[in-house]
């Protein structure tokens, strides 16, 4: 195994602007079941809490362009903003575990509205690998073969922490890029490769500080 580096801020650059797409995306889908034909960024900006010099500036990162007395088509703008997600199809993803997080993810069914395809998941342990269930788990020594066979570019690692750096090896290794990491740990990789923690603790707590002060908190 290779040695690797700790990538603290190893992110996608657009990361930020991504979210506010989505953001932008939930809200339209609203304004859609509402019978919205058309929509202004100022309005968009009021819905998902930023200015409407910010929605435009995402969307002009996007090359989505508006008419500045007709505004947005609601239709048309929500098939642009999905177009930079699905704009290569359906995404075929694996799961790295099937404790209580990798099975709730296994199990979410909105992954499917969103084209994104769990094809495979992987447990050490053999019960586990009884399970009954329309994703299968599999032994890791099946890992490389999935991953070819699917051409899986993306992991999500939902393993304890002691296990986890050596799967992200094994991924790393077979030529996934991008992973989203449940495990409580920061894992070490080379640079190309995408990486988003997501420590559920770590959220929990820091909204049970925030809401705890006594005053507004500056950043």
């Amino acid at each position: 195994m290779k040695n690797y580096n700790v990538k603290k801020n190893t992110i996608c650059p657009l990361r930020k602007s991504l979210r506010r797409i989505l953001l932008y995306r939930g809200s339209l889908l609203r304004l859609q079941t509402l019978g919205v034909k058309r929509v202004y960024s100022y309005t968009l900006g009021k819905e998902t809490g930023v200015s409407a010099e910010q929605v435009r500036k995402d969307f002009s990162v996007y090359r989505i362009k508006g008419n500045q007395r007709g505004g947005y088509h609601v239709d048309k703008l929500i098939a642009d903003l999905e177009s930079i997600f699905y704009h290569n199809g359906s995404q075929n993803i694996i799961i790295m575990g099937r404790g209580n997080i990798g099975s709730s993810l296994a199990n979410y069914s909105n992954f499917i509205q969103r084209k994104i395809n769990i094809v495979a998941s992987f447990d050490i342990d053999p019960s586990k690998q009884r399970l009954r269930s329309e994703i299968p788990v599999y032994t890791l020594d099946r890992l490389g073969e999935v991953v070819k066979r699917f051409e899986v570019k993306t992991a999500i690692i939902a393993v304890p922490d002691i296990a986890a750096q050596e799967v992200c090896k094994q991924l790393v290794e077979l030529g996934v890029e991008g992973i989203i990491n449940f495990a409580p740990v920061i894992l070490k990789v080379p640079s190309h490769i995408i990486i988003n923690n997501v420590n559920l603790s770590d959220e929990i707590e820091s909204v049970i500080y925030c809401v705890s002060q006594p005053g507004p908190l500056s950043t």
